[in-house]
């Protein structure tokens, strides 16, 4: 194993572009594909490109709030303190992984963007914190668990969901048979599992990268111009009452939807409580803004790389190339074989349109009719097309970017472990669909 993961971590390290780079490599791959399998013209492909390139927006700015946010609540007093609590109680590299490990794990289960935000500032932490330990390779942990599937996850949820766009094909199909089925949280445990046996059996690295930044200084939350008094503005911008007055706001609307039964995590409620939390902990606005001017450049990537796989994805759904494949792996499949089949091109199609929403907005109607027709398990093939749709983030750099920037490495530092990782974890998967086809 070792020497297959330092064969990976080489040739990541010395093939693999800058994540900018390599969004710009996909969009002309899949630019060529359009012209030369569905016979679409240059021009048209550069229109659907076009087209799609606005259509991340909004989720982009998500992402960059869920960052952003999250990073804040990161550097105020009370969390640094616990960050500190639980790192103290890592005193080697091992200890380190699996505390990481285990708390970005379920935290990834419970909400995807709380996982990734929690794991990059404690990897980063136990970087700083613990010595002798291989940085890129706490990142590349705390990163693995992306992939899971908890119970925030969209597509199941919306299959449950009466009156979904889907429900003349394939009915109300209840959580309980997919994302609570026996099978499904047995495979849940064995990737945690499997995922701290794959890091802990690795061998530190000769050559380790320790993390190269320093303490996070803390928040003064004073003014800048000590030398001469305060004005009532800056009286205002030290004060508690405005923070306290909006992080209140937010809270009373969220458990008002909390007792209106209205409540649910998404994004949005993510970026509302981690930015409550971030007002009602930081002292005042200054101090907060203070912690947002840190926060700010781990988004670079996540603005400018989003779009990019926007026009990608314009350009596969317009010029038909996702209804094709789709198509294809239909016209061979059979009852028994359709939820494997499902996880792979739904793996597949995610690394050029990695947008769990998007992907399912166009490939999905296609699976879960087909799965209807050939008489294929319905929850199966939905949790097969969920499974298939995290599967691949492992090695698609487009959802490391949050965590890449708090940690401040480039995709190419823990893509070799990824890769491995990808290969454990699909065998894992697709076993289990194996088994369940075989089994019932």
């Amino acid at each position: 194993m070792d020497a297959a993961i330092n064969l990976s971590v080489r040739f990541v390290q010395r093939y693999l572009p800058s994540a900018f780079v390599l969004a710009v490599i996909l969009t002309f791959i899949v630019f060529v594909l359009g012209i030369t399998t569905t016979g679409t013209s240059p021009l048209d492909m550069a229109s659907y490109w076009g087209k799609g390139f606005s259509s991340l927006f909004t989720f982009g700015m998500q992402m960059t709030l869920v960052l952003l946010t999250g990073y804040v609540l990161a550097l105020t007093p009370l969390v640094q303190g616990w960050l500190n609590s639980l790192t103290q109680r890592a005193s080697t590299p091992r200890q380190a992984l699996v505390l990481t490990i285990v708390v970005s794990f379920v935290c990834y289960y419970l909400n995807w963007a709380f996982g990734m935000v929690v794991g990059a500032i404690l990897a980063r932490e136990m970087g700083r914190r613990v010595i002798g330990l291989h940085f890129p390779f706490i990142v590349a942990a705390a990163y693995g668990g992306e992939l899971i599937r908890g119970p925030s996850s969209s597509i199941p949820l919306v299959i449950a969901t009466p009156e979904h766009f889907l429900e003349d094909a394939i009915g109300i199909v209840p959580v309980t048979e997919t994302l609570y089925a026996w099978w499904n949280v047995a495979l849940t445990a064995s990737l945690l599992v499997l995922l701290l046996v794959f890091y802990l059996l690795q061998k530190q690295p000769k050559n380790i990268i320790q993390f190269k930044g320093s303490a996070e200084k803390p928040l003064s939350g004073q003014a800048s111009h000590d030398d001469r008094p305060m004005t009532p503005s800056d009286r205002v911008e030290h004060s508690r009452l405005p923070t306290l007055f909006l992080g209140l706001l937010i809270a009373a609307f969220l458990g008002g939807q909390w007792l209106e039964g209205s409540f649910s995590i998404n994004l949005n409620t993510v970026i509302l409580i981690f930015l409550a939390l971030g007002l009602l902990l930081h002292k005042n606005p200054a101090q907060y803004l203070q912690a947002v001017e840190r926060a700010i450049g781990a988004a670079r990537g996540i603005i400018v790389q989003f779009p990019l796989y926007a026009g990608i994805a314009g350009m596969m759904t317009n010029s038909g190339m996702v209804t094709a494949f789709s198509e294809a792996i239909i016209s061979v499949a059979t009852p028994a074989t359709f939820p494997l089949l499902t996880f792979f091109s739904a793996g597949l199609v995610n690394f050029f349109i990695p947008s769990g929403g998007g992907q399912w907005a166009i490939q999905g109607p296609i699976m879960m009719e087909a799965a209807a027709a050939i008489g294929a398990d319905p929850a199966q093939t939905i949790m097969a097309f969920t499974w298939g749709d995290g599967w691949t983030n492992q090695i698609q750099p487009f959802w490391a970017l949050p965590l890449l920037g708090v940690a401040g490495l480039a995709a190419r530092d823990i893509m070799g472990y990824c890769l491995v990782w990808l290969l454990i974890s699909g065998v894992a998967i697709a076993g289990t669909f194996v088994a369940l086809s075989v089994f019932g």
